[in-house]
């Protein structure tokens, strides 16, 4: 017989047979009935299983080579369709009949070779169409039904022309232009009469294409959202060219520059950015890895934008530029240190400066509108900080110095700062930090400080005393000195997150929450804590989030965990040395039960003496535990009363009962009784296609014949499955053949079995079982089989490969082994 493995009882095994007759696992559900992903699956069909509720599929990476009207079911409610790299070569008409409510449609690296004329028509409602790398020659696609559409990304392909189709003009939502990195070498006027016509706010992407000639007037009467020529020119001189002939060009954001070269080139000519006087554009955005003889030639023709962003430049001083109406300057990794000094910026409101190098800042002034400040990672030293580098700039609320060198505070280094909101200082050494703390006094608005990592030690003092708004405090990777983590909250009362990660920590007292009632999320993650009593301090009850990896716990008390905050929906315990004994079971099986709100518990492992110290405490056999406590408490009954001893054994333990019963009943019956089969077959019910396609197909079929046991086929119906197992299987069969997997080794059902084969060969003094490894199961894992890992050790066992010619050599020496009579 073939035992079928059944996990969790009949019921289980048909819902399984049920599940594996239908398409339930060929695609992952993410989010109830409406998004579906189907990734990497080698589907060459839309499986049934997904509902027609789906709004969302990803459908990327599989084998669609021709897309036929009736390839997909009716989804009407599908709204965005990602057919990525699925080999497409045909798509027919109406191909997308079934899902014409598709808003976003995704082709990118399809071989397309041929769409038929109204092969997308049907997507009245497309908004996103996605054509990148499927080998577009122009933009001549018929999809002049898609009036809707709002963008077309068609980058990567062999398009020569931005011109567009000329039913286009109708598409009044029409708003990007993706042609990056094409064959586009030339812009005429012809080339964009139906973008003139639009009149809309476009952006126009043409990044990485080779443009060597503009016509001048090209873009005259267009006014662009967005022009993206990063990289577009083929030459500096071609660029020269190119932005003297968009002359006249009205352009909300201009991003140009080069970023292909891998390193920075001088350029003798000062005029190369000239063309950029000619056009009118609000914002630009300028990737410039060459270098000019002439820094303020950078931005003599950006004097009239409100937003420059520059980036890996070789700008060494940002000094007496005049610009008009300036409202945000960013400047990233600049190829020199840079000098820094800007003033008289009336209409500045951000300020970026990110330059990883060496920076000298001797402040900012008389910049009235100024709010928003970023000088991290600057290598900054300031000495008697921070009120003297910003004076006449009473708005600023965000100020950002973190990953810089030292700051030296002054006596009160904030005055004048006070409608400052957001202050981050973190990795960056701070001085004096150790006195008083009354550095915040005039910091009454912040509401979120970073001073993580600052090489600071905290007293016993009021340190925050005057921070009455703050909402957010970082303070991970310092020092507290003796018992001040207890004091040091006592007025920050509106504090909502907490973070001291790396604070060497070995235990809080319950003072130290006293004060903060509205705390959401606290970190405490790398820290020395054994223990977690602080938790259950009734200020803690609005806490949701609480980080506590990477520490000492080795156990979590009963009371603790029945006390945490009932709002506290993401506990993180990963990579503390957790005890797993069956002392500890109770907290074991809390992890266990409780993996939602355990987001890390993959991460969570046993700290075990041995050298297999590696399992995570989801992998704990509890159900070993389970059987020692039930065991324990069965004798320790016993000691009460002998009645209720007997009454309490005799109804837990009537299965195991019943089963010595029938094992000793069939050794005295199988001196009768002959040999009905070959082999009975032990296996988990999700091998059962190999089973029958397989073992079956060549041992039954085979010459001679091999009769073999099978569940299905040969179970008395209405008889005990325990006496079925021992009359049928092992009592009725010569050998026993055993098929091992990942499968077999997770199926309590497969153990048990193993179990009654091994004690049926132990009565009868021989060894017939014949061990088949279907696939490779770790060592650790085999071991949760009784004897199965010692058997692997002491006796030859055959295993199954995908080789033809190993499976032959495979079919003869099971053959052999199954006949041969011991």
């Amino acid at each position: 017989m073939t035992v079928f493995c059944i996990d969790g009882g009949l019921f289980h095994l048909m819902v399984f047979i049920l599940i594996q007759n239908g398409n339930a696992e060929e695609c992952t559900k993410v989010m109830n009935n409406r998004h579906y992903s189907c990734e990497g699956r080698n589907l060459t069909y839309i499986p049934t299983s997904i509902p027609s509720t789906v709004e969302t599929l990803d459908f990327s990476f599989n084998l669609l080579p021709s897309l036929q009207k009736h390839l997909f079911p009716p989804l009407y409610d599908l709204q965005f369709l990602d057919l990525t790299r699925c080999q497409i070569q045909y798509i027919a008409d109406d191909a997308f009949h079934n899902v014409k409510n598709v808003t976003t449609l995704i082709l990118t690296g399809n071989p397309i070779s041929y769409t038929a004329p109204d092969s997308l028509n049907s997507l009245h409602k497309l908004q996103r169409l996605v054509l990148v790398d499927i080998g577009l020659l122009s933009l001549n696609v018929q999809f002049n039904n898609l009036t809707k559409l709002q963008e077309l990304k068609a980058g990567t392909n062999k398009i020569q022309t931005i011109a567009l189709p000329l039913f286009m003009i109708n598409f009044k939502d029409f708003c990007i232009l993706d042609l990056h990195a094409n064959n586009i070498s030339s812009l005429k006027v012809n080339h964009t009469a139906v973008l003139r016509e639009m009149r809309g706010n476009i952006t126009l992407i043409l990044s990485s294409n080779p443009i060597l000639h503009i016509e001048p007037g090209v873009f005259k009467d267009i006014y662009l959202k967005e022009l993206n020529i990063h990289s577009a020119f083929v030459s500096f001189d071609a660029m020269r060219y190119g932005l003297k002939a968009l002359s006249g060009l009205n352009v909300g954001k201009l991003a140009i520059g080069n970023y292909i070269e891998h390193r920075a080139i001088k350029i003798s000519d000062a005029d190369y950015l000239d063309g950029l006087c000619l056009i009118n554009f609000k914002e630009i955005y300028f990737l410039q890895r060459e270098c000019s003889d002439s820094e303020n030639n950078v931005f003599h023709c950006m004097a009239n934008a409100t937003k420059i962003t520059l980036k890996q430049g070789c700008i060494g001083a940002v000094q007496h530029v005049s610009f008009h109406q300036l409202k945000e300057l960013h400047i990233h990794r600049t190829q020199f240190p840079l000098i820094l000094e800007l003033s008289h910026l009336h209409f500045l409101e951000k300020l970026v400066v990110v330059t990883y190098k060496y920076t000298v800042f001797r402040g900012l002034s008389d910049l009235p509108k100024l709010q928003h400040v970023d000088l991290s990672e600057n290598q900054l030293n300031l000495f008697d900080c921070c009120s003297k580098y910003f004076t006449g700039m009473p708005n600023i609320h965000t100020l950002n110095l973190s990953f810089n060198a030292i700051i030296y505070l002054s006596k009160n280094p904030f005055s004048g700062l006070d409608s400052m909101r957001i202050l981050d200082i973190q990795s960056t050494k701070l001085s004096a930090l150790t006195a008083q703390f009354k550095f915040f006094k005039s910091l009454k608005y912040l509401q979120y400080l970073d001073i993580s990592y600052s090489h600071s030690t905290f007293l016993r003092t009021m340190t925050f005393k005057y921070l009455s708004s703050l909402k957010v405090l970082k303070i991970a990777g310092n020092r507290f000195q003796g018992d001040a983590l207890s004091h040091i909250f006592q007025n920050v009362t509106t504090l909502e997150v907490l973070e001291m990660s790396n604070c060497g920590i070995q235990n809080i007292d319950w003072r130290a929450f006293q004060s903060l009632s509205r705390l959401r999320d606290l970190f405490l993650s790398q820290n020395k804590l054994v223990v977690l009593d602080f938790v259950t301090h009734p200020n803690l009850r609005s806490l949701t989030l609480l980080d506590v990896g990477t520490n000492s716990i080795y156990s979590i008390p009963h009371h603790i965990l029945q006390n945490l905050p009932t709002n506290l929906s993401d506990f993180d315990l990963s990579f503390n040395p957790i005890e797993c004994s069956c002392s500890q079971i109770d907290f074991i099986i809390w992890i266990v039960n409780h993996q939602p709100l355990l987001q890390q518990s993959v991460n969570i492992s046993c700290k075990i003496l041995s050298q297999n110290s590696n399992i995570r405490v989801l992998d704990f056999d509890i159900e070993g535990c389970v059987h020692v406590r039930r065991l324990t408490f069965v004798l320790c009954i016993c000691a009460v009363t002998f009645l209720f001893f007997v009454s309490v054994l005799t109804y837990k333990f009537q299965f195991y009962l019943q089963y010595g019963y029938i094992l000793l009943r069939g050794y005295r019956a199988s001196r009768q009784q002959e040999c009905s089969y070959d082999a009975f077959v032990i296996y988990s019910n999700k091998d059962e296609s190999w089973v029958m396609d397989e073992l079956v197909e060549n041992l039954e079929n085979g010459s001679p014949p091999i009769q073999l046991c099978l569940h299905v086929r040969d179970f008395e119906a209405g008889k005990a499955i325990t006496s079925n197992i021992i009359d049928e299987g092992i009592m009725g069969s010569r050998k026993i053949i055993v098929v091992v997997s990942k499968h077999f080794i997770e199926s309590s059902w497969c153990r048990f079995e193993f179990e009654v084969a091994q004690s049926w060969l132990v009565m009868q003094g021989n060894a017939n079982i014949i061990i088949i490894i279907l696939e490779d199961v770790e060592e650790e894992k085999s071991k949760k089989v009784f004897g199965l890992h010692k058997h692997l050790k002491n006796n030859t066992y055959l295993k199954w490969s995908g080789n033809p010619i190993n499976n032959m050599r495979f079919w003869i020496r099971l053959r052999k082994a199954v006949i041969t009579r011991n």
